[in-house]
């Protein structure tokens, strides 16, 4: 018999009570989420975080104080393991860029569909990175129109062969589960790989790693 998993843990930070409200009743009529705390601000965003602990923090981007972005920056410091998806009205390429290269796990619009935004949530649990379908051409046309070029030698030359190959994994959006079954690794093997390459090239995330890589034309 199959031991039930345990539900994803998340966390609401918005500043509409009734937005907040709005998602807590959709998820909470799935078994596999557990809403376990909301916040009305950043501030009390990163001590909820701290305490609770989420598997996934819904962030919305555009806060009264402290902004969204400001919230992902320091809610990492005391979550590293959270999965901090971006829930936002904005669909400037500016913004989204801003909050992938902060570390933002993801970048969703508010107006997506329910299953959509359940899927995103599981995905995002799992380590992949999440961007609605709607900004990923202009994600792309961002990091296209930055200056791009190739990384320097002395940074690359700090990773082995097979750390290069998880960071071409990591641009590509994969999750440890795929980057294991592509490279025929062990599951808690890519994870360590992965660990490695954020420490030598200085990121706070995977999410910065492919934009790093993808900036540097690695992917």
């Amino acid at each position: 018999m199959d031991t039930p998993k345990e539900p994803i843990r998340v966390l609401l930070v918005d500043d509409h009570s009734l937005f907040r409200s709005g998602i807590r009743s959709l998820l909470q009529r799935h078994t596999e989420f557990a809403v376990v705390g909301e916040a009305a601000d950043g501030v009390e965003g990163i001590k909820r975080a701290r305490q609770l602990q989420p598997d996934v923090v819904l962030l919305d981007l555009n806060m009264p104080g402290m902004s969204g972005v400001e919230t992902l920056q320091l809610m990492q410091q005391d979550c590293p393991d959270a999965a901090i998806v971006m829930l936002t009205v904005s669909e400037e390429s500016h913004d989204l860029a801003t909050a992938l290269r902060a570390g933002a796990s993801g970048y969703l619009i508010k107006n997506i569909d329910t299953d959509y935004l359940l899927r995103a949530i599981r995905r995002a649990a799992a380590g992949e990175t999440v961007v609605a379908e709607a900004m990923t051409g202009k994600l792309v046309a961002q990091l296209q129109g930055g200056a791009a070029g190739e990384a320097p030698a002395s940074e690359l030359d700090k990773l082995t062969p097979r750390e290069k190959e998880i960071l071409d994994c990591l641009a590509r959006g994969e999750s440890n589960k795929a980057i294991a079954r592509n490279l025929d690794l062990a599951e808690s093997t890519v994870k360590i790989h992965v660990q490695n390459v954020l420490k030598k090239l200085k990121l706070a995330s995977r999410v910065q790693a492919a934009v790093f890589a993808v900036e540097h034309r690695l992917k």
